[in-house]
C-alpha cells in the first residue's frame, strides 16, 4: 500500500482529522528511534515538541535521505502517523523496507507556496512531520512553525538547513562498500553522523554506522589494537612502541 497522497486543503483537513484521534502510542512524551540512534538525541529519542533538523551536509557524504527514514521507522512501527512534505522523489518502496508503516504515512510532494500552511496543519495532528526546507526560510517563520509543534507535541523534523533547531543530525563522512575494481555491488554504506544542538545537546556528538546495511542501522565498532600486530609493527620500528598504537 502506498503512502496517502495529499492533495488540496480539503484532503489535509481530512487527513489530519483522523491522524488527531486518541492513539496509545501518541500519549508518551517521548518517540522510539532505532537504538544506534539514541546516542545522537539528548533524550535517547525523538522527544515531542521539539525540532530535531537533518541538515543536508556535504555534497560527497550525502546520506541525509537514509538518515531521515531511519529517524523515522522505530516512531512509526510503533505506530505514530507521520508525514513527508516537500519531497517528490520521496522513496516509497525504500520507506517500506525499514518498516515505516505506509498506512499511516502522508506524503505532500508539492505543497506550494503555502507550504508553512500545510506543514503546520500536519503539525496538528501528525506525530512527525518531516519537511524539505524551500531555500531560506524567515526566522519569523521557522520560529513559528517550532512554537507551533511544542504546543501541538508534535516532531518537526526540517530537511536542510534550519536555524534554532534543539538538534541538528548532519552526515559528514560516508563510503560505499562492496564495489570491486570495476566490478561488484554496493551492499551497505559507511556513514558518520554528527549531532549538535542547544541546550542537553550543545555538547557534539559523533558516531559512524551502516547506513544502509544488512538490517536498519548497526554501530560500526571502533577499532582496537590487535597485541601480535602491535608487537611485529614494533619490532620493524626499531623495538620502540609509541602511545595509542604501533609506531
Amino acid at each position: 500500500m502506498a503512502g496517502r497522497m495529499v492533495v488540496g486543503s480539503t484532503a489535509l483537513a481530512g487527513l489530519v482529522r483522523p491522524a488527531s484521534a486518541p492513539d496509545p502510542a501518541g500519549s508518551h512524551r517521548l518517540l522510539p528511534v532505532a537504538p544506534e540512534l539514541t546516542g545522537l538525541l539528548p533524550s535517547r529519542g525523538l522527544r515531542r515538541g521539539s525540532t530535531v533538523a537533518v541538515a543536508t551536509g556535504r555534497p560527497r557524504a550525502g546520506g541525509g535521505t537514509s538518515l531521515v527514514l531511519a529517524l523515522l521507522a522505530e516512531a512509526s512501527r510503533a505506530g505514530s502517523w507521520c508525514a513527508v512534505v516537500g519531497v517528490p522523489t520521496f522513496g516509497v518502496g525504500a520507506a517500506a523496507e525499514l518498516g515505516i508503516a505506509l498506512d499511516r504515512l502522508a506524503l505532500v510532494p508539492d505543497p506550494g507556496p503555502e507550504w508553512p500552511t500545510v506543514v503546520a496543519a500536519l503539525i496538528d495532528g501528525v506525530d512527525v512531520v518531516v519537511t524539505a526546507v524551500p531555500g531560506s526560510v524567515a526566522p519569523s517563520v521557522a520560529d513559528r512553525l517550532a512554537a507551533r509543534a511544542r504546543q501541538r507535541g508534535s516532531v518537526l523534523v526540517p530537511y536542510g538547513r534550519w536555524d534554532g533547531a534543539d538538534v541538528t543530525l548532519r552526515v559528514v563522512r560516508g563510503a560505499w562498500e562492496g564495489l570491486g575494481r570495476g566490478r561488484g555491488r554496493l551492499r551497505r554504506r559507511e556513514v558518520t553522523v554528527a549531532a549538535r544542538g542547544r541546550g542537553a545537546a550543545a555538547r557534539p556528538k559523533e558516531i559512524k554506522i551502516w547506513l544502509p546495511g544488512e538490517h536498519l542501522t548497526r554501530v560500526i565498532p571502533a577499532p582496537t589494537a590487535v597485541p601480535g600486530r602491535q608487537v611485529a609493527s614494533a619490532v620493524r620500528a626499531g623495538g620502540q612502541t609509541h602511545p595509542g598504537g604501533a609506531g
